[in-house]
């Protein structure tokens, strides 16, 4: 039986400030909104970019989520140039862990590849964290696979640190083996 990758993924953790919420947030290098439903293509595209393959019926479950409720999710987007040049999809938990506030985690997060290096992230989360605080959200957490260099420089410029939190997984389509002691 193969090893379990242990340090397969980082927990990332953001504690937010209290501050005052805006809807729609506007600065030099885009204007924060509401991601809709016609963003989806948008979306799925900048994905793919990153992924290498589409995860449409991933973006459609979390639309439908967030259509179904709005109160459980915060989706944000930034346009440059009038286009969608980022999205972020944060779900609220709330008691998650024995936690008395609710927290939030990123699900997902992504930067057209055009629209690097012109600050789009740095946008993107300060919309998000907004949106957050706007829902009384304290903290901020995702997780993010171990070599994936660029998106750890991502969360750690958006001041996110590791988290004491330790993901354990194991295959839900292997069989556990129990040994069966005889009597």
């Amino acid at each position: 039986m193969p090893k379990p990758n242990r340090a397969s993924t980082r927990n990332t953790s953001r504690t937010l400030k209290s501050s005052a919420m805006t809807s729609d947030t506007t600065s030099a290098r885009g204007r924060v909104r509401s991601l809709r439903v016609d963003d989806l293509e948008r979306v799925i595209a900048i994905d793919r970019a990153h992924t290498g393959h589409a995860r449409r019926r991933f973006f459609e479950k979390r639309f439908d989520a967030a259509k179904a409720h709005p109160e459980d999710f915060v989706l944000v987007g930034v346009d440059e140039d009038k286009l969608l040049a980022g999205y972020a999809f944060a779900q609220l938990l709330y008691g998650e862990f024995g936690r008395e506030h609710a927290s939030a985690t990123l699900d997902a997060v992504g930067v057209a590849p055009d629209s690097r290096d012109h600050g789009i992230g740095q946008v993107l989360m300060q919309g998000l964290i907004e949106a957050l605080r706007g829902k009384n959200v304290r903290s901020l957490q995702s997780q993010a696979d171990w070599t994936n260099h660029g998106l750890l420089r991502f969360f750690a410029a958006a001041k996110f640190e590791l988290a004491a939190r330790l993901v354990l997984q194991r295959s839900a389509v292997d069989m556990l083996v129990e040994e069966i002691d005889e009597v």
